[in-house]
């Protein structure tokens, strides 16, 4: 289970790269029309990243205590992606109300996470929830 954990971990660090690379390519990390907090998302990111070094740490040494850092550190990687999806969930519902091409367009006031492809913010979110309960089982059996 600890290496199905550490696959599924890499799986959903892959979509999450894919996501944060467009949300910043598209001018996110600027502010702008993002509705994501630039705290959330690169807090995100950085606590996901930690947690997924205290993983591999724990593949190698098998400390139970880093079992269960790790599935600590996933706790508010996980409250915020949540918060991040509910934000993006919002984004995606609301119409465009300007012709795309016109002057001040709808492509101008469309927030960079509007671009995430709809299955991999689906895919991200599966493989995140399958890692959090791989991990939690992995140090209950420690």
């Amino acid at each position: 289970m600890n290496f199905a954990a550490l696959v599924t971990w890499l799986i959903t660090a892959l979509g999450g790269f894919y996501m944060l690379g467009t949300w910043i390519a598209r001018g996110g990390a600027r502010g702008g029309t993002s509705r994501l907090p630039v705290p959330v998302v690169f807090g995100h990111f950085l606590l996901a990243a930690a947690g997924l070094v205290v993983w591999i740490i724990y593949l190698f040494a098998g400390t139970e205590a880093l079992a269960w850092t790790a599935f600590g550190i996933l706790l508010p990687v996980a409250l915020l992606g949540f918060i991040m999806f509910a934000r993006w969930l919002a984004v995606t519902r609301a119409p465009s109300v300007r012709a795309a091409g016109a002057p001040g367009s709808a492509q101008a006031d469309t927030p960079p996470e509007h671009a995430f492809p709809i299955p991999v913010v689906l895919g991200h979110g599966l493989f995140a929830v399958a890692t959090l309960v791989l991990v939690l089982l992995t140090a209950l059996q420690s």
